[in-house]
């Protein structure tokens, strides 16, 4: 079997690659480089004057090449090659018949816990939302931004002591709400500076967050480990990671215990299945990230040992249901009920798009979805 074509496609906030082979499979995959997906599009590309021609099976050999063979990185790249990789893996997938859990070693569990996605730009919303959610039958709640959602259109300023003391009482707003049954996932979203980090982990600390994410812009791993030594709640990060070498940083420095690698990002699955590995090493935790369209870390997570959660575009469920894009397929990676992710005994996403550019727009949800295709 021979690669034949590979065809990036840009549909609305996505971008997708589809990977055709002489035999008929075509493989699918989806790169994760959020707001810079035409420069992606472009890479994918220039890998597909590379792959053309080749038996695509060998997915380690290929994926060493696209990220060794080159004199740059970065996001838009390491995207293009997530995307390949997942298509690869798709593509094996269905020649074999298996799940690409199968391929990885087999899944290790039957079930994935689901953290509930909440949202709000007041704290009124966020503790109506999270206890909507709790009700639902979801044991985490995530995206919990203690500072709020603001318009990125709005300056933002606030006084140091405003600022740290508004976000612990609303941290304690949201813990009273749904009580210790609930882990909260607190989400920062990189908006503070080192001695803010601290000082804001330390008054949150009473209320037990499971972990605390991205308290910093993602450019200096030291001043990360300046944060993890001063703080005693577990620090999430990695969503923008290129790279499992980023990830072996932190972990080294004693600055990560909950690892989120972005399978369109950090390589796809096979980098994916190697950041894992990295984490099991250091007695760490996966949490993967997914802004993206459903199903990409479904298959790591079912053969990884050790992830803790996964994340769910739970408040969108009923986007999907009524907002159905016209996509054409199976989603074929698992079933999601509130709380939980049953894995299946089935593989890979055959879809054959004819997508709308507004439906697919409305119907964006990112998290892991089960979608009613039609």
């Amino acid at each position: 079997m021979k690669i034949t074509k590979v065809e990036p496609l840009l549909l609305d906030r996505f971008l997708y690659v589809r990977v055709y082979t002489d035999s008929g499979i075509v493989g699918i995959g989806e790169s994760g480089t959020w707001g810079q997906l035409e420069a992606s599009a472009a890479s994918i590309a220039k890998y597909g004057d590379y792959l053309v021609g080749k038996d695509p099976f060998p997915i380690e050999h290929h994926w060493n090449v696209m990220l060794r063979a080159n004199h740059f990185t970065g996001g838009a790249i390491t995207g293009a090659v997530s995307a390949i990789d997942i298509a690869l893996w798709d593509i094996k997938g269905k020649f074999f018949n298996v799940p690409v859990f199968e391929l990885l070693g087999g899944k290790v569990r039957h079930k994935a816990r689901l953290y509930g996605h909440v949202k709000g730009r007041t704290i009124e919303k966020l503790v109506e939302e999270a206890v909507r959610l709790k009700n639902a039958g979801f044991t985490a709640l995530g995206h919990l931004n203690p500072l709020l959602d603001e318009s990125e259109h709005e300056p933002y300023y606030k006084s140091h002591a405003a600022k740290i003391e508004g976000a612990i009482d609303n941290v304690r707003r949201l813990r009273e709400a749904v009580g210790p049954t609930v882990d909260l996932c607190i989400e920062i979203h990189r908006r503070l500076t080192p001695p803010e980090a601290i000082a804001l982990a330390r008054g949150i600390e009473k209320y037990t967050p499971m972990f605390y994410e991205d308290p910093l812009r993602p450019n200096s791993f030291d001043a990360m480990a300046q944060v993890a030594r001063h703080i005693d709640i577990p620090i999430a990060t990695g969503e923008r990671f290129t790279s499992l070498y980023q990830f072996q940083t932190l972990l080294t420095r004693d600055a990560v215990q909950y690892l989120r690698p972005d399978v369109c990002l950090c390589g796809g699955i096979t980098g994916a299945k190697k950041i894992a590995a990295l984490a099991e090493a250091h007695d760490a935790w996966i949490v993967p990230h997914n802004p993206l369209s459903p199903g990409c870390p479904s298959r790591s997570t079912a053969s990884s040992p050790f992830p803790t959660l996964q994340g769910s575009g739970s408040s969108l469920c009923r986007m999907w249901k009524r907002n159905s894009p016209t996509v054409r397929g199976r989603f074929r990676c698992g079933r999601m009920s509130m709380g939980r992710w049953s894995i299946s005994k089935v593989h890979s996403i055959p879809l054959s798009w004819q997508a709308q550019r507004r439906n697919l727009h409305q119907c964006w949800t990112g998290r892991l979805l089960r979608p009613r295709w039609q």
